[in-house]
């Protein structure tokens, strides 16, 4: 894999992929942003490339957060310090360091990736992410949703969800206030990165969640 670097002042040239996108992190001093498909191609980083007084930004599909070996990458991420937010569509790979350097897949069949240094290419992927950043949905550190438990409280709550059952009702099942309900379904809701009850609900299900209680 190569890297192609590509400036307005200079042309291009071509270095290692892996050491040529860690030396343009490992010089971050700002900020780095990333939007990711979490496909094989493109720029990306993990953990170990966070470093001390850079703020790190990084936004993946919803999708990552059903899959163990997506949702476990992303909760590594999250608790190296990496703010991860996730949301229904990302449809570009881009790296963007110090608002002035974006890393994309290079159009080769080689996985190579291009590294510009041009005005619009970073005004645009960083203009993209900040218009989707603030309806993504948070990712915590704790989130590696496939093999974390419910606990007995949050497994009724989505038991009542699914039979449609209004907070009130809830609230008095369970012998706590609607408040209690409503903190809990919103904890729920971003664990499972949904928009909607409606969508808790599927993704629920489709990680067997309610199983037990629908068969």
């Amino acid at each position: 894999m190569t890297v192609t670097r590509l400036t307005q002042r200079t042309g291009s040239h071509q270095a290692s992929a892996r050491g040529g996108v860690a030396a343009l992190l490992a010089g971050a001093r700002e900020e780095v942003i990333a939007i990711s498909t979490l496909t094989p191609t493109g720029a990306a980083f993990g953990p170990r490339d966070v470093c001390p007084g850079v703020r790190y930004r990084a936004l993946f599909p919803d999708s990552a957060r059903t899959a163990p070996a997506l949702s476990r990458r992303l909760g590594a991420l999250a608790m190296a310090g990496v703010a991860v937010r996730t949301t229904p569509v990302v449809m570009m790979n881009v790296l963007v360091i110090d608002g002035r350097t974006a890393v994309v897949p290079a159009d080769s069949a080689d996985n190579s990736v291009a590294v510009l240094w041009l005005n619009n290419v970073v005004a645009a992927a960083t203009g993209f992410f900040e218009r989707v950043w603030p309806d993504a949905v948070p990712f915590g550190g704790t989130d590696v949703a496939m093999t974390a438990e419910l606990s007995w409280r949050e497994q009724e709550v989505l038991r009542l969800m699914a039979l449609g059952c209004t907070d009130e009702h809830a609230a008095a099942q369970l012998g706590v206030s609607v408040r209690t309900i409503r903190r809990m379904v919103a904890k729920l809701m971003i664990r499972l990165g949904a928009r909607s009850r409606f969508q808790a609900g599927v993704k629920a299900a489709d990680r067997g969640w309610l199983l037990d209680w629908l068969t």
